[in-house]
């Protein structure tokens, strides 16, 4: 995790949002998906009611030379090697240094696996690696022109961004109320990352929404006003977003304020790294037996342009027609394609099985999530969920929850009961076109519930699971603009910062640790925490550490609050912060007298400011990644 650091100043919330609402015109949602990206707009109207969102047509490459409009970007990237095409094959109609993005680069990528960058979002938050350094594509050829997962993020951006100029000159995106979304799970540097690469495609009044939120923003303008209509008081939905990459859970419940209906999110899940990417590499390993079992052994390369094509197989045959088998082209380093190509198939008995039974069986509401031995050694990769059945990643994450509705206005809660009871359930992302996976989620939900003598969960209907998170984040934009209706909930998690306690040398031992609670959960955007007036030494000049912790259950820590134990699975340990704080005024190492205030600004970004007692001096620490 990197940090922006500055000595001492008076900040305003217009250095950090520019831009004002009464210049803009539309407001757009961008989802920035794991395997699509879709733009969504709607005109703005001030001071009145919403309008209904519609979904842009991107321009991308279908192939060589052949430039089409398509709702959706495939998020794929492409590197071809420099004989491959003739520049005019590859021209978009605007200049972009890699336009080698969407439906075609993932075709591309298909044959040639080593060459193609996906799941970037995926490595956008993961903090053990330097996310604006390139690897990507991890394992390719040295003569493979390697990108940062920064650098892909900001080219599909960048792409998006072209499109809409090119379809709306007179009205700049930059312009525009512009809301980008993310997984509720991004941690702070994730979703910073996110915010720079907008910022460095002009985009600076760019702010961003989660995911399931957007979702359900999405719902609610698509029913307009009859969403009340469908719940009542005291409802808690349950947000089931399953997209490529990750599988966000989210709890909201239905308050109310001023005698009217409101929503409040009041929990969300850990970021599990979990989704349709793990399927089709799934339905690759399916189809490699079948091979092996003819004796016809695969390479690891051919396995991974397999994967590609698992996918394309798996959305036709979980969709709702009468496709029963899709044939599949395994490339082979022939002399031709089809001539040096291995042929096999997937049958919609086989899909069903693997997928439903592997990644959504029937297991208890107390099932827990299972962990495998690591290996001392492995290669570089996303940290994959050990566990792949979403149905115990669901359990755990209600049952965790317990607590979540406590102290929540109208919602009533069953003393006996050991999980939080949903009323009401809204599916999302592209797994969930699949009747098959939904039909099997509400069985095993429902069986947990008529264990506890619960009444049976709702679905909720009403939106389009590949545009949905798009259109809900052009209809928050407008909420901001003063229409529509708000979904509260400020932060998803209660922060820390560690506080090393002074103690006598001790072989052997290092010095406890404190967690000091900076950010109490829910705290909403551009609030300061009221932290008390207590004395702390802070180290300048020469490199120290800062330790952070967030928990995602402790709901009752207030700012202020120090711990110095903590029951497993409490807290979790973020990626320590490793730093030099300027000792423009001070000697190097001197330990210095401060203060702390805590502030979350509208963008969701964490500020700690450490204030010098006997000086005018401060240092603001902003838990993100810029340089």
């Amino acid at each position: 995790m990197r940090v922006t650091v500055s000595e001492t100043v008076s900040e305003t919330l217009s250095e950090t949002v520019s831009g004002t609402v009464s210049e803009t015109k539309f407001s757009v949602g961008i989802d920035l998906g794991t395997t699509h990206c879709v733009l969504a707009y709607a005109e703005l109207n001030h001071d009145g009611e919403p309008n209904s969102p519609e979904v842009l047509a991107i321009g991308q490459l279908i192939a060589p030379g052949q430039v089409e409009s398509l709702p959706a970007l495939c998020s794929f990237l492409y590197l071809p090697n420099e004989a491959e095409f003739d520049t005019h094959q590859i021209q978009l109609p605007w200049p972009q240094a890699h336009s080698m993005i969407g439906n075609f680069a993932r075709d591309l990528g298909n044959k040639t696996p080593n060459r193609i960058i996906s799941s970037a979002k995926s490595w956008l938050c993961q903090a053990d690696v330097d996310r604006r350094s390139a690897f990507l594509p991890l394992h390719a050829p040295d003569d493979v022109q390697k990108l940062s997962p920064y650098q892909v993020s900001k080219s599909v951006l960048q792409h998006m961004q072209s499109a809409w100029q090119q379809q709306k000159p007179d009205s700049p995106l930059h312009e525009q109320q512009v809301v980008i979304t993310v997984p509720a799970s991004f941690e702070p540097s994730a979703r910073d990352l996110t915010l720079d690469a907008a910022r460095e495609c002009g985009l600076h009044n760019a702010i961003l929404l989660e995911e399931p939120q957007a979702a359900l923003y999405s719902w609610i303008a698509q029913n307009d006003s009859d969403w009340r209509q469908q719940v009542t008081l005291g409802d808690v939905i349950l947000v089931v977003d399953i997209g490529g990459g990750t599988t966000d859970l989210s709890l909201i419940a239905v308050t109310e304020e001023e005698g009217a209906l409101q929503l409040t999110r009041v929990a969300v899940g850990d970021h599990v790294l979990l989704g349709g990417d793990n399927m089709d590499l799934t339905l690759a390993h399916v189809v490699n037996r079948k091979l092996a079992s003819q004796g016809t052994r695969l390479q690891p390369w051919q396995i991974n342009g397999l994967t590609h094509a698992c996918r394309a197989a798996k959305e036709t045959l979980l969709a709702d027609n009468d496709t029963q088998q899709v044939p599949l082209v395994v490339p082979s380093r022939g002399s031709s394609l089809m001539g040096g190509s291995l042929s096999s198939e997937l049958t919609r008995g086989e899909v069903s099985q693997v997928l439903i039974e592997g990644f959504f069986p029937h297991v208890e509401s107390h099932a827990k999530v299972q962990k495998r031995a690591k290996s001392a050694l492995s290669t570089i990769s996303l940290p994959f969920e050990d566990d792949p059945a979403i149905t115990r990643h669901l359990a755990n994450f209600l049952t965790r929850q317990q607590s979540a509705l406590h102290n929540i206005p109208g919602v009533n809660v069953k003393e006996q009961a050991s999980f939080v009871h949903p009323t009401g359930i809204l599916f999302n992302g592209g797994v969930a076109k699949a009747t098959g996976v939904t039909q099997r989620m509400l069985e095993v939900l429902n069986n947990w519930l008529l264990n506890e003598d619960a009444n049976p969960v709702k679905e909720l209907q009403g939106i389009d699971l590949d545009q949905a998170v798009a259109k809900g984040a052009s209809y928050y934009a407008q909420v901001r603009d003063g229409s529509g209706v708000r979904i509260r909930g400020g932060t998803a998690a209660a922060y820390y910062v560690g506080i090393e306690s002074a103690m006598p040398a001790i072989p052997g031992m290092e010095p406890p640790i404190e967690a000091y609670c900076i950010a109490p959960f829910g705290m909403e955007e551009g609030t300061q925490a009221q932290l008390p007036s207590q004395a702390f030494a802070l180290t300048v000049g020469e490199p120290v550490q800062f330790r952070l912790f967030e928990s995602k259950i402790r709901r009752d820590d207030h700012a202020g609050t120090r711990l110095d134990y903590w029951d497993e699975g409490e807290i979790t340990e973020l990626a320590p912060i490793e730093i030099t704080l300027s000792a423009e005024h001070h000697q190097g190492g001197q330990v210095v007298s401060v203060q702390l205030q805590a502030h979350i600004n509208e963008l969701g970004t964490l500020e700690l400011r450490a204030m010098e007692q006997q000086g005018e001096t401060s240092w603001k620490i902003s838990f993100d990644t810029r340089n």
